[in-house]
C-alpha cells in the first residue's frame, strides 16, 4: 500500500499513521476488507468523518483508541480478539504506526508462537526498529515486552 508509513506485516495485516480519504479509497482498491483505528477523537489530527467513509467504501470499521496513558493488558487483550475476528487484510493505523505496528506485531507473535527476540527480528526484518525508534514511548515498549513474556511463545528445556 502507497500510505505514509505503510509496513506490510504480512497479508493480512498494514500498519500505518493516520490516514486520509484518498488513502482510505485506494485501501479498498486494493481489497482491504476492514480498518481497525487505534487513534482517539481528541487526538490532533483525527479524522472525524473516518467511519463514514470506511463504511460508504463497504469496508468494516472499529475505533478502539488506544491511549498510552490508559494502556494496559485488557486493553491489548480487547484489541488483539477484536482485530482477530475482522474479516482480513485489514489496515491498523494510528498517528504515527507505532501503536498499529505494535499491536500487529504482537498479533503475529501470539499467532505464531514467536518469542520476544524473535518478534523483534521480525519488526527490524520488516524496516520497523520498534526498540531503536526514539519516538516509541517507553511505557509501549515496556507493555510490549510483558504481554509477550506472558502470551508469547514458552520456551521448555526437557532435559
Amino acid at each position: 500500500m502507497k500510505v505514509n508509513n505503510a509496513i506490510r506485516i504480512n497479508e493480512n495485516l498494514t500498519t500505518t499513521g493516520q490516514v486520509t480519504k484518498q488513502q482510505l479509497q485506494q485501501a479498498s482498491q486494493e481489497g482491504f476488507q476492514s480498518v481497525l483505528n487505534l487513534r482517539s477523537p481528541s487526538e490532533l489530527g483525527y479524522l472525524k468523518d473516518e467511519q463514514q467513509i470506511v463504511e460508504a467504501l463497504g469496508l468494516h470499521y472499529i475505533n478502539m483508541p488506544l491511549k498510552l496513558e490508559a494502556i494496559n493488558e485488557e486493553l491489548v487483550t480487547e484489541i488483539l480478539t477484536t482485530l482477530e475476528h475482522l474479516p482480513k487484510p485489514v489496515l491498523i493505523h494510528c498517528a504515527a504506526a507505532m501503536r498499529s505496528t505494535g499491536i500487529a506485531l504482537l498479533s503475529i507473535a501470539i499467532a505464531e508462537g514467536l518469542t520476544p527476540e524473535q518478534t523483534l527480528e521480525k519488526a527490524k526484518h520488516l524496516g520497523f526498529g520498534f526498540f531503536e525508534h526514539a519516538g516509541v514511548n517507553p511505557r509501549l515498549k515496556q507493555l510490549f515486552v510483558d504481554y509477550l513474556a506472558k502470551y508469547g511463545k514458552v520456551v521448555v528445556l526437557v532435559e
